[in-house]
């Protein structure tokens, strides 16, 4: 059993063998899934997982694996017939004013606001190039939370802005500490363990209601409310990842979970 970093990867991917380590994220944007699943056939364990890897990368694949976290109705468009279906879908149960959002697009700038879903076949349907979206019902009364956990640390902070639907602090959002109830601090790691994450930085939506959902998971997002640095995170992050490879060593696992 040998533990690669990820920058290792590229001179010695054809070398690994199973159980070998490699820790750190696979970074080619163009061959990150091929690698990654090259790896989980041949037996390399992967630090964060190729699934946590992948649905960092991917709104679309986070709806596919953790849409019972998410709001009610939050579908992946990937094609005409799936905003087809999607339309009768709202229509039955009653869905006005919609938000979509883009694939590859962070930090609040490809979430738009639509009055209702013909208005996104209207201007996005035939249009293959827009394909795939995020396509939910609007939710207007609701705190959204930033949650990061590394391992045994965690902590929160809301973000609001009172000119805006969108939220996100590069958007003109604004920032305050959020104390995370036992509830809401079991969701998290609940989605955290789902996902295959070491660690995350997590969008909780608590709903007036108190019901829970999340918006999107990463491995990495911006820390702008954070009481830690960069730096801090980082240390913080490599600390884990060297824990949890640790544990591969003593205790091989049975899957890639990477947790």
């Amino acid at each position: 059993m040998t533990r690669y970093t990820c920058k290792a990867l590229r001179t010695h991917h054809h070398a690994l063998r199973p159980g070998d380590i490699v820790v750190g994220e696979v970074v080619s944007a163009h061959q990150n899934a091929a690698v990654l699943i090259d790896l989980l056939q041949r037996g390399v364990v992967c630090i964060p997982s190729a699934l946590a890897q992948t649905l960092s990368r991917s709104k679309v694949a986070q709806v596919a694996i953790l849409g019972q976290y998410m709001l009610p109705l939050t579908v992946a468009i990937k094609r005409r017939k799936d905003l087809m279906e999607a339309m009768n879908t709202y229509a039955c149960a009653g869905v006005g004013p919609v938000v979509t959002k883009e694939e590859h697009m962070h930090c609040g700038h490809g979430v738009c606001r639509w009055d209702h879903i013909e208005m996104v076949y209207s201007c996005k349907g035939l249009d293959k190039e827009r394909y795939p979206f995020i396509l939910q019902p609007l939710a207007e009364n609701f705190t959204d939370v930033r949650v990061i956990l590394v391992g045994d640390y965690f902590e929160a902070y809301t973000r609001s802005n009172p000119n805006s639907f969108r939220k996100n602090l590069c958007a003109g959002g604004e920032y305050a500490p959020h104390e995370l109830t036992r509830e809401q601090l079991q969701f998290c790691r609940q989605v955290v363990k789902r996902a295959q994450f070491p660690y995350a930085h997590l969008d909780l939506q608590i709903m007036a209601d108190g019901q829970l959902h999340i918006f999107e998971i990463a491995l990495n997002s911006g820390i702008q409310g954070s009481r830690l640095t960069r730096t801090e995170l980082d240390r913080l992050k490599k600390e884990r990842l060297d824990q949890l490879a640790e544990m591969v060593h003593s205790t091989p696992p049975a899957g890639n979970s990477g947790v």
